[in-house]
């Protein structure tokens, strides 16, 4: 299958057939068939759920196992045990584990599964769930797929097994736009790439010819805007990442940057620069008509859309110093909503749920990335230090990713941490990272 397939849709890309839930007695409201097993809000008694991945069997790598043992690793809700720990080793995945063995050594929950290669050469990965305090399998399913999809396959297997036990969706089936930055810091050539969430298969978008910034993934399709320095005024792009095709947003007589999407993907909104100013415009992507939502004569940049699409959030100095307001999608009124003394607001980005609108502050010489109700109550910060900057979210709102520059001569790595901030991994990529963009679950 060709790189361009795999960008498609999850089963598309995937080639995926699903044959079911594997097993019986699955029924609603069997003891084992619950909703969830873990409040991901839960307060400060909160303890992620211990749970083994065993080997699957038949697997030739990549190790399905160590990517889905990698993926629960870093999502703060989920614990998985070292493998040297488990007191048995499964034979037949399709066979109860011995539940007695595995309380020993504190498992919730146990992970068997096997791979195959059918008659016509595709993949057949099974995996099954099993509940270690009643000994019952709670979900399993299998997947047929080429084989040069078991990356993704697994992936998938962990948002499955994610949401099984949270309630909630997952993210791991995901990518996430971002700079790839090279070469010395007075010459350093930043590219457009793509990459799975954990930092895998990465992918440049351009070749480096031109300066890039602040990507960001249509919530509806293969697009991707970002701003780019090339010969004349900086402007705002669309890239398919499927077809390459590259296309300029207007042919505004000022600078454009800062776009981002719509929630149907059927907009862009952006600033425009005018003389010493900045305002917000969108352009619908079909009709290609403009409407203006901002008329001062300070800086309105960074906007972000409410997921129902009825307000958008922004970054302003017109009352002096950069902070965030809200105002309805059409335009007019905006209410300031940062208030921490002394503190400078930037990049805000609204949560895939609504409830949460996450920000860069500066405060002190410090640079936090943070979070704050839609009114700017409950403001938290998730973490703190220099230099973190622009949060974007993951599709199930429970997390946000970031980048830090800490200065001097080496350049910015990036991060993600949980949106309690109970945890914080650093996402590996082989060279500089600046202005991740996470993208929508591939289904």
């Amino acid at each position: 299958m060709s790189e361009t397939k795999l960008l498609l849709s999850r089963r598309q890309a995937a080639g995926l057939l699903t044959g079911g839930l594997l097993g019986a007695g699955l029924m609603p409201g069997s003891a084992f068939a619950q909703s969830k097993y873990l409040d991901v809000r839960r307060g400060s008694n909160f303890q992620p759920v211990p749970i083994a991945v065993t080997n699957f069997a038949g697997d030739q790598g990549p190790a399905l196992s160590g990517i889905i043992t990698n993926n629960f690793a870093r999502s703060v809700f989920l614990q998985p045990l070292e493998p040297r720990s488990f007191p048995e080793q499964i034979s037949n995945p399709d066979a109860p584990p011995r539940a007695d063995a595995w309380r020993m050594i504190n498992a919730q929950f146990v992970v068997t599964g096997r791979v195959a290669r059918g008659a016509d050469g595709r993949m057949q990965t099974q995996f099954r769930l099993w509940d270690v305090s009643t000994g019952q399998q709670v979900t399993g399913q299998q997947y047929v797929t080429d084989p040069n999809n078991a990356r993704r396959v697994a992936h998938i297997v962990s948002d499955a097994i994610f949401s099984r036990i949270t309630g909630e969706k997952g993210f791991f089936d995901s990518r996430v736009v971002f700079i790839d930055e090279t070469g010395p810091k007075e010459r350093r050539i930043k590219k457009l790439s793509i990459m799975d969430q954990d930092g895998s298969n990465v992918r440049n978008l351009t070749q480096g010819d031109d300066l890039v910034v602040t990507p960001r993934f249509s919530p509806s399709s293969q697009d991707v805007a970002y701003m780019s320095f090339g010969k004349g005024e900086p402007r705002v792009f669309i890239l398919n990442i499927e077809t390459g095709q590259r296309e300029v947003v207007g042919n505004f007589p000022g600078m454009t940057f800062s776009p981002r999407f719509s929630p149907d993907g059927q907009k862009i909104i952006m600033s425009l620069s005018q003389g010493s100013a900045s305002n917000l415009f969108t352009m619908d992507l079909r009709s290609r008509a403009t409407t203006r939502l901002t008329d001062t004569a300070g800086i309105d940049t960074s906007p972000s859309y409410s997921p129902d699409g009825t307000q958008v959030v922004f970054e302003s100095d017109r009352g002096g110093t950069q902070q965030v307001y809200v105002m309805n999608a059409g335009g007019g009124g905006a209410k300031r909503i940062s208030y921490s003394e002394g503190a400078r607001y930037s990049t805000p980005v609204w949560s895939p749920k609504g409830d949460f609108i996450a920000f860069t502050r500066q405060k002190g010489g410090s640079f936090g990335i943070g979070v704050m109700k839609p009114d700017g109550s409950g403001e938290r910060i998730i973490t703190d230090g220099y230099h973190n900057e622009g949060p974007t979210w993951a599709p199930n709102g429970l997390y946000v990713m970031f980048f830090r520059d800490p200065g001097g001569g080496g350049g910015p790595k990036i991060f993600m941490a949980d949106v309690f901030g109970r945890g914080e991994f650093q996402v590996p990529t082989q060279n500089y990272g600046s202005d991740p963009a996470w993208g929508p679950l591939l289904s």
